[in-house]
């Protein structure tokens, strides 16, 4: 195929997806949970059931819809979640910020450190983790740092809590794993502010394991990816993951915090209140997500925006 021919393919895709966004989310302002059920089938060929929610996913929908508390944008947003673990007392478990950018032309190269985490705060996966900058090339990570601040992420899949955070660019601290790979994601879930279990994601080569836990690290056959190869240890900082979890997770009918361990210490790593974009049936078997819908229990449809959690001060955000 011709390259003007590629070009124009991958034009036309692009104008494809944004009209689709734009129509769905049209149909979302007159019929949220239509709009809904239009991208699952879309995206999954299933049908759910958001009236009636059972199901991990059908709960999560209906809370994606119905709650309107304005603390799910701030905590989503990867740096003013620092602000929300602040007044929560977990200010210890803080990645080292070490700038934020209110643009890529703010960047200056020469200034980042050797190691570094380049994160938008705005979305999923707009991250750029280094352990040599000299292997990067500039051009093409700002490049790409550009095409994702100018993104509405939460238009994608309907999750608009997404669309009220200020874009931004964080600078972090490398945190490295075993033998200088990434380090395990623990992701930590939390129902009705109480935590329930915890799901490892480890990486090594480009490979990715998923393996799920009880909190007395007893395996949960839920998860669709495969395990580890070897015996996922207990980490040494879990009951404080689980204090801090449940700190933070506290005013939520759901939240997930994810942590890394550095050094035996929990260091957090973002809250996700739309694993999947609430739509992880490529993650659970179908037991995997009847079980975690039947561990949340959703709030009155008419409750206020302190849905489903406890009262708490709201002056600050």
């Amino acid at each position: 195929m011709s390259k003007n021919k590629e070009c124009l393919l991958k034009n036309l895709r692009r104008a494809c997806r944004l009209m689709w966004r734009k129509v769905l989310s049209k149909l979302y302002k007159t019929s949220p949970e239509a709009a809904a059920r239009l991208l699952y089938f879309q995206k999954t060929g299933k049908v759910i059931d958001i009236k009636n929610p059972r199901s991990f996913n059908e709960k999560l929908q209906w809370l994606n819809i119905y709650s309107k508390d304005p603390l799910r944008s701030i905590c989503a947003d990867k740096y003013r979640v620092r602000e929300y673990a602040e007044r929560q007392g977990c200010a210890g478990i803080l990645k080292t910020l070490i700038a934020v950018y209110d643009s890529v032309g703010d960047i200056a190269w020469s200034d980042l450190p050797k190691k570094f985490a380049l994160k938008c705060t705005h979305g999923c996966g707009y991250n750029i983790v280094s352990a040599d900058k000299d292997e990067l090339d500039q051009e093409e990570v700002k490049e790409k740092l550009r095409k994702w601040m100018g993104e509405r992420f939460g238009s994608k899949n309907l999750e608009f809590h997404y669309d009220k955070i200020i874009p931004r660019i964080i600078l972090e601290e490398y945190v490295e794993g075993e033998d200088g790979d990434l380090p395990r994601d623990y992701n930590v879930y939390c129902f009705n502010g109480v935590a329930r279990l915890v799901e490892v994601w480890t990486e090594k080569g480009g490979e990715e394991w998923q393996d799920v836990f009880d909190l007395d690290w007893q395996r949960l056959n839920i998860g669709r990816k495969k395990s580890f190869e070897r015996p996922v240890e207990r980490p040494k900082c879990l009951d404080e993951m689980i204090r801090y979890a449940q700190l933070l997770a506290n005013p939520f009918p759901f939240v997930r915090v994810d942590f890394y361990e550095k050094n035996g210490e929990p260091i957090l790593a973002e809250m996700t209140f739309t694993p999947g974009a609430n739509m992880s049936e490529g993650y659970y078997t179908r037991y995997g997500l009847e079980y975690l819908g039947s561990l949340l229990e959703l709030p009155n449809k008419d409750a206020t925006a302190e849905l489903g959690g406890q009262p708490r001060p709201r002056m600050w955000y």
